[in-house]
């Protein structure tokens, strides 16, 4: 019946031996036959699957009211500014929409009219939605497609594991920030002017990328020097995921502030929820359009209701020190796990954001493509874990799952997939073997 009424487009996880999922708790999923499932890759329900906090305070909301965001209700003003709290001071006005794919195509108009530039340079492989102003900013996508329109440039990613400036280079940061700065010099000498750089905080689809130290307050430096604005997608980072902060570009140092931050993913907790954080001065270019904005569902008293009961459970459970905690470990366990297989090329990451790159050879790195995507399935098939993999080449496991993931978790995820790869060397040694 799927196949007939569902766009085959929608791609489903595991397409080959799809799972049924009926139902979810914590960081666990449930089968139609009552199999648990270890979630390891749903960034989108943040605080755990059906945390009752979140459901009790959905179900009280809708219970009372639940409105457009052109009524006067206290939700939306409250959650605005238990947000506002967690961000830096100029970042003080929010429109609030329902996907980070609305957030970041809200966030290039906000930009393009502030700015009234059109311009935007963006990372390679960057994805930041699926609506046609996003995929045309999306080399992962346009590549694809109808390939890249003359406004849009494309910045090297600053990966110092694969990138052309690596983990040797003494300042790698700066580097990557004066190919920006070309990109623009090469821009105007066309003609043309930069309205925004546009980048995820913490590049995911690009392979679980850690930016270089330096590198965005650099970049926003040039940029604004162009007269354009740097925006951070935050919509798969955001929300203490990186434990040590609440927001990823943070970890660029105190002293930088994007001009516009896009949220979303998990800010719902599942229910469709995003946001764009702006300066008033940004906001008041939107407005002196004289063009109203307005979104049917965005910032409804139930949507706000859940976002703020989705702060709470972070703070009063304690999630971004748990993030902090558990994700220091996991990596700590694949770094060890790293000096016993020479498949693993590179483990990276901080808090519960973690990669693990595979590669046929440690010292070309090489992307072990089919290694990766036999992993994912031997886990799911005979550990039932959910993994799935990243990067240009598929070749990274991706870890980003709900933030009560344990101790215990993680244990359990390194032990299976050191069986798997043990394995799979042995299976490579008897082949190697019977060539002989």
């Amino acid at each position: 019946m799927r196949k007939r009424l569902i766009g085959q487009s929608c791609r489903l996880f595991y397409s080959d031996d799809p799972v049924k999922i009926v139902r979810a708790r914590g960081q666990y999923l449930f089968d139609e036959n009552g199999q648990r499932y270890l979630d390891c890759i749903s960034n989108v329900h943040h605080v755990g699957h059906c945390h009752p906090s979140i459901t009790k305070a959905a179900a009280a909301q809708m219970d009372l009211l639940n409105t457009n965001a052109r009524f006067l209700h206290d939700n939306i003003v409250l959650y605005a500014n238990r947000l506002a709290a967690t961000l830096p001071e100029k970042l003080c006005v929010f429109y609030f929409v329902n996907s980070g794919s609305e957030a970041n195509d809200l966030a290039l108009r906000l930009a393009q009219q502030y700015t009234q530039h059109q311009d935007v340079i963006v990372l390679d492989h960057a994805y930041h939605g699926h609506l046609m102003s996003l995929i045309d900013i999306s080399p992962y996508k346009f590549r694809k497609l109808a390939g890249q329109k003359e406004w849009v440039h494309v910045a090297p990613l600053p990966d110092t594991y694969r990138g052309i400036y690596r983990e040797n280079h003494p300042n790698p940061g700066q580097v990557y920030a004066d190919a920006v700065k070309d990109l623009i010099e090469e821009v105007h000498k066309k003609g043309r002017k930069i309205s925004a750089f546009f980048a995820e905080s913490l590049p995911s689809v690009g392979g679980q990328v850690i930016l270089p130290q330096g590198y965005s307050a650099k970049v926003a430096e040039y940029v604004r020097a162009a007269g354009g604005v740097f925006v951070a997608d935050e919509v798969q980072t955001g929300f203490g995921r990186v434990g040590s902060h609440f927001w990823a570009f943070q970890l660029q140092g105190e002293d930088f502030c994007p001009d516009i931050v896009t949220l979303g993913k998990p800010m719902g907790n599942g229910h469709p929820l995003a946001c764009v954080a702006t300066t008033a001065e940004i906001a008041g270019a939107f407005t002196a359009n004289g063009v109203e904005y307005f979104n049917t569902f965005g910032g409804n008293p139930v949507s706000c209701a859940i976002g703020l009961a989705v702060l709470d459970v972070i703070e009063e459970e304690d999630l971004r020190g748990n993030a902090k905690r558990v994700g220091a470990y996991l990596k700590d366990l694949f770094s060890k796990l790293k000096t016993r297989h020479q498949i693993i090329g590179d483990v990276r990451g901080v808090g519960l954001f973690v990669g693990l790159e595979l590669v046929t050879d440690r010292e070309q790195r090489t992307p072990a493509t089919e290694a990766a995507a036999l992993v994912v399935r031997r886990l799911k098939e005979e550990d039932r874990i959910c993994v799935s993999t990243d990067g240009p080449w598929e070749s990274v496991l991706k870890f980003k799952p709900p933030m009560c993931f344990s101790m215990e978790d993680a244990e359990l995820v390194v032990k299976c997939i050191d069986r798997i790869l043990t394995d799979m060397e042995a299976n490579d040694l008897k082949l190697e073997k019977e060539d002989i």
